[in-house]
């Protein structure tokens, strides 16, 4: 499938409901996973050129027909692609919400839904919404079709290819669900936000906007923008430190008047270039943290679901991953980051070590530098300080 150069294709007129770069204009690319079977549809989300994949996942029915896990915008860049899939294979007959908080997920769902009026919506369990709790066709779902997925996957319509486990952590004023999907004759796990996986070279998504790759590669707001693999790759590294850990210890953020002075000199001062402002310094061990935070590729879970949400539910989370480990699975497709990621159940079922008491040593692969992680956990103590977040249970 070949991805449009008409920028009208790519328009997605709400994004202010979630404004998130790169807003009104969203490309997407579509790669074939697995042979006639596996699909997964790529667009870029993120702030102040902080970006990362945003990933929907259409998978071939047994029986003909499609489902679509995680949809992204419906652009009609995107649409298009879809229904070059539906000539081919049938009708998009299943979308799946996999999550009750992933708003960046929720939000596309109904517009999704609109432009495949046949296909039945099935949502992860305890939706909410912020500030009230509204009811999902007030969001745009459309009512006459969506339903939770039944707890007994085998209950679901499309049991015959997948099977599902739920993980569910009350929040106290909200929910954390995931919904790992199983399709069974591809080996393949769908998962959302509870597994990741960094490697040193960019998502194929940023061959067609590498603008945001190429700000961050810059040393200073001096420095003017270079298009090479080498800046691509280095943009791609440090975007992978903020997105994870938000402020790494390997950067230091200067002071107002040395980012004006710099900006005033900067050799760029257009929109696109935030008039010039880059108030980032890197120190020259940053590649160390990234070497860390990525360990070759492997499966990881994100600090803050490791910090904040995960340890509301250890027991929960622990029980799920032995579900979820006892599948047969040979890759993860993930919603963001990079996918497919070669992985074991075995590899998938260490990634939650770190809820353990005493995990083994052969289990204790999960560790992140503790000074890139400080600012997370000084945000906890923050939210549990003001009542907002409640203290972690003990581990199980």
């Amino acid at each position: 499938m070949y991805s449009s150069t008409n920028p009208q294709d790519w328009s997605w007129p709400f994004w202010p409901v979630v404004p998130l770069y790169p807003y009104k204009s969203r490309r997407t690319l579509c790669q074939e996973i697995v042979k006639n079977t596996i699909w997964t549809f790529d667009q870029m989300h993120g702030i102040l050129y902080t970006i990362v994949p945003i990933r929907m996942t259409v998978i071939k029915l047994t029986g003909g027909g499609l489902l679509v896990y995680a949809p992204v915008a419906p652009t009609a860049e995107c649409v298009r692609m879809v229904k070059e899939l539906v000539a081919q294979h049938g009708e998009v007959k299943y979308i799946i919400l996999p999550t009750s908080s992933g708003l960046e997920h929720k939000v596309f769902v109904g517009p999704f839904a609109r432009c495949f009026p046949q296909a039945q919506v099935f949502v992860a369990p305890h939706q909410w919404s912020f500030p009230f709790n509204l009811p999902l066709s007030w969001l745009g779902f459309p009512q006459a079709r969506t339903q939770e997925l039944p707890e007994n996957s085998r209950l679901a319509p499309f049991a015959e290819d997948f099977e599902y486990e739920v993980l569910d952590i009350n929040l106290g004023r909200g929910s954390f669900v995931e919904v790992a999907f199983f399709h069974k004759r591809s080996h393949t796990l769908l998962l959302t936000d509870t597994i990741l996986s960094i490697t040193p070279d960019p998502p194929p998504i940023f061959q067609l906007d590498p603008y945001p790759l190429l700000f961050h590669a810059r040393e200073n707001a001096l420095q003017p923008i270079a298009d090479t693999e080498a800046t691509r790759r280095q943009g791609w590294q440090r975007i992978c430190l903020f997105a994870i850990y938000f402020r790494p210890s390997t950067l230091q953020v200067t002071g107002l008047k040395e980012s004006f002075s710099d900006a005033f000199k900067a050799p760029d001062h257009s929109r696109k270039a935030y008039f010039g402002l880059y108030p980032f310094r890197w120190q020259q061990n940053w590649q160390d943290s990234f070497a860390t935070l990525s360990g070759y590729g492997r499966p990881f879970v994100a600090p803050i679901l490791q910090t904040l949400i995960l340890p509301q539910g250890p027991t929960q989370t622990l029980d799920w991953a032995d579900k979820v480990a006892h599948w047969d699975f040979h890759q993860i497709i993930p919603c963001h980051f990079d996918a497919p990621i070669s992985v074991t159940p075995y590899q998938f079922r260490q990634a939650f070590s770190f809820l353990e008491k005493q995990p083994s040593a052969s289990r204790n692969t999960q560790t992140l530098l503790e000074a890139d992680c400080k600012f997370i956990q000084e945000l906890e103590a923050y939210l549990l300080k003001r009542g907002i977040a409640t203290p972690p249970k003990e581990k199980v």
